[in-house]
């Protein structure tokens, strides 16, 4: 059997960096769309408290995963982006262009692609239909080395509340599937349904 990953996104609603909580409306989707998630061998979760509490709210027990952690922000931490421009525009300019900056102190673009890209290699070759919960930039540095993008294009990738993203491995590479899972708003029409499009084939 081999890997087939799932990453699911938990987007908090804080403005600050490294802070926030899920918002109600997200609280009620991801109660939702666990009716609409298949099941997993295994359920890894980032150690921030969105994604304790997308857990909590799909009714899944998830393992904690400390690699799969959000961004080191550093001095950062806690503040608005607004904050950090008024008081740093040149730190927030270079961390937004240059993969290699860390003008907070914390971690730099590149540093947390190669960090989830070990992680990633880690997974054992027998892992079987796995789900992480995780951050939306953990998402995208692993879409940067599934893509075999360059580092800089990480801030060009959009990743939406309870996105799915699934990786599966082929002949040396990752084959990348994006789905969304969506709540119909027809009043009375059903369940979730999950849209999906293959990316990487």
């Amino acid at each position: 059997m081999k890997v087939h990953l799932t990453l699911l996104c938990a987007t908090a609603g804080g403005a600050a960096f490294g802070d926030g909580r899920l918002s109600e409306r997200g609280l009620r989707e991801a109660c939702s769309a666990g009716a609409a998630l298949r099941p997993y061998s295994l359920t890894l979760r980032a150690p921030s408290f969105p994604c304790a509490q997308m857990a909590d709210a799909l009714g899944m027990e998830a393992t904690l995963e400390p690699a799969l952690r959000d961004f080191d922000y550093g001095e950062w931490r806690g503040r608005t982006v607004g904050e950090v421009a008024a008081t740093d525009p040149y730190g927030l300019s270079a961390w937004l262009t240059d993969p290699d900056s860390a003008p907070h102190g914390g971690e730099s673009v590149r540093h947390l692609c190669r960090r989830t890209a070990n992680w990633l290699s880690s997974l054992p070759p027998d892992t079987g239909r796995a789900l992480a919960i995780t951050e939306p930039a953990v998402v995208r540095a692993l879409l940067v080395l599934a893509l075999s993008a360059p580092a800089r294009a990480f801030w060009h990738l959009d990743v939406p509340p309870l996105s799915a993203v699934s990786f599966t491995p082929r002949g040396g590479r990752w084959n990348v599937r994006l789905d969304r899972i969506t709540l119909n708003d027809r009043a009375g029409s059903g369940p979730l349904e999950r849209r999906g499009s293959a990316l990487v084939t």
